[in-house]
């Protein structure tokens, strides 16, 4: 598959496995196990990790095999359980799910700490990461919150206007259904621990943190430590969102 380029001129030149995850071949490890593989041309030649592109070079992916089938799920993350371990002695996500789920290699996308809970996508398509949780995307994500204190009066519109922490103000959130320690949040970034860390900076701490929808993809009833596939018009619009069909 030959690529046309659809980076801008300055960013030439450019590592080759940052252009072939632009052109959605993945994330930049999985396009490096490309390389090696010997599947990635440069000028007709077979590309090594490191080279460089330049805007008027080809580059050609060419795979061998049948084309990957990708599987996406919903799951609900209880609190107490890690998104992903670190270690082989302690339980995650993946090794919560049955055989029907893992056997597809799907692997979490983003992450929720140990003591929030929600919506968690999994997949084994490599592309979404980048499309997802790459801030400059400005993809939605909603998280129903309650904090330990009442919430002051100027709360919504201190939200809405962008939060100082650690010297970064955040892009401007949502805030619906405000209640006295409860709101509806929605944010278009993923900094670690972002919204305690706004609660925090607005004088308050989160109690309780559940993500509830990703883009267009909702938790709705899904019991907690529940899954279920993403498939038909809602995969279709999600990936639509997200650029990576038409």
């Amino acid at each position: 598959m030959n690529m046309s380029n659809k980076a801008q001129s300055s960013e030439y030149p450019m590592r080759i496995n940052k252009y072939l995850a632009q052109h959605n071949h993945g994330t930049r490890r999985g396009v490096d196990e490309l390389i090696e593989k010997g599947q990635v041309f440069l000028n007709g030649r077979k590309a090594v990790l490191g080279d460089k592109v330049q805007e008027s070079d080809s580059v050609e992916v060419r795979r061998s095999g049948k084309m990957p089938t990708y599987a996406y799920f919903a799951y609900n993350k209880p609190v107490g359980l890690i998104t992903l371990a670190q270690t082989k002695t302690e339980q995650d996500i993946l090794r919560s799910l049955p055989k029907e789920v893992t056997q597809h290699k799907v692997f979490p996308i983003g992450r929720l700490d140990k003591e929030s809970e929600g919506l968690i996508i999994l997949t084994n398509d490599a592309r979404v990461t980048d499309r997802l949780l790459n801030p400059k995307y400005e993809h939605e994500k909603t998280y129903d919150v309650k904090v330990k204190m009442p919430l002051r009066p100027n709360f919504k519109e201190k939200m809405e206007e962008g939060v100082m922490i650690e010297g970064y103000k955040t892009k401007p959130a949502k805030v619906e259904s405000v209640r006295e320690k409860s709101a509806r949040i929605t944010i278009t970034e993923g900094k670690t621990h972002q919204i305690r860390r706004m609660l925090v900076a607005l004088y308050n701490e989160v109690t309780s943190l559940r993500r509830v929808s990703v883009m267009n993809i909702k938790i709705g009833s899904l019991a907690s430590g529940a899954y279920r596939k993403i498939e038909g018009e809602e995969l279709q619009v999600f990936l639509k969102s997200l650029e990576l069909i038409t």
